[in-house]
């Protein structure tokens, strides 16, 4: 006869109460604890997923949301654009409609996307539903028994808002 108990017979002769409060106990202090001494010590989270064979350094880097777009070269974004075209005419083909005209619509894209933006990029479509949301607006505040704004103001300072010009 042992005077001391057999250390594996120790877990089985914890009641279910204790088994349950020492899994809370692992899973809830020691798992997060060895989650991040491995992330401190090993550094190993940035560069998983790497390697030889990786594809991590294929991507573009990330811009912020300030920056500017980067450049693209024009016989590169007509090459896409008439692709595209030409992908859709076929597409309508086989439904059974008339084709495009893909040298003509490539032609109005890329000379829209070349305007530069400002006061034409504005159409009037946009305008106007500014417009009337500043004259909702204005209604809603004479009801609230605050003061009008002056509509046409209020409605260029909303696209500027809009398109960030201010």
């Amino acid at each position: 006869m042992a005077l001391y108990p057999c250390p594996m017979a120790l877990p089985l002769a914890l009641s279910a109460l204790q088994k349950g409060g020492a899994v809370l106990l692992f899973t809830g202090v020691f798992a997060p604890l060895v989650g991040l001494l491995l992330k401190r010590v090993g550094g190993g989270w940035e560069t998983m997923g790497g390697g030889a064979f990786s594809i991590l350094d294929e991507r573009p880097p990330k811009r912020s949301a300030g920056s500017p777009a980067p450049k693209v070269d024009p016989a590169i974004q007509a090459a896409e654009v008439r692709q595209m075209l030409e992908a859709k005419s076929e597409r309508r083909t086989q439904r059974g409609e008339a084709p495009l005209d893909v040298g003509a619509e490539a032609e109005r894209l890329l000379a829209a996307a070349g305007e530069p933006r400002g006061e034409r990029a504005i159409d009037a479509e946009l305008r106007a539903e500014v417009r009337q949301l500043v004259v909702v607006r204005n209604e809603r505040r004479i009801r609230e028994g605050l003061e009008a704004l002056d509509v046409e103001a209020e409605t260029e300072r909303q696209l500027a808002d809009l398109i960030g010009s201010n």
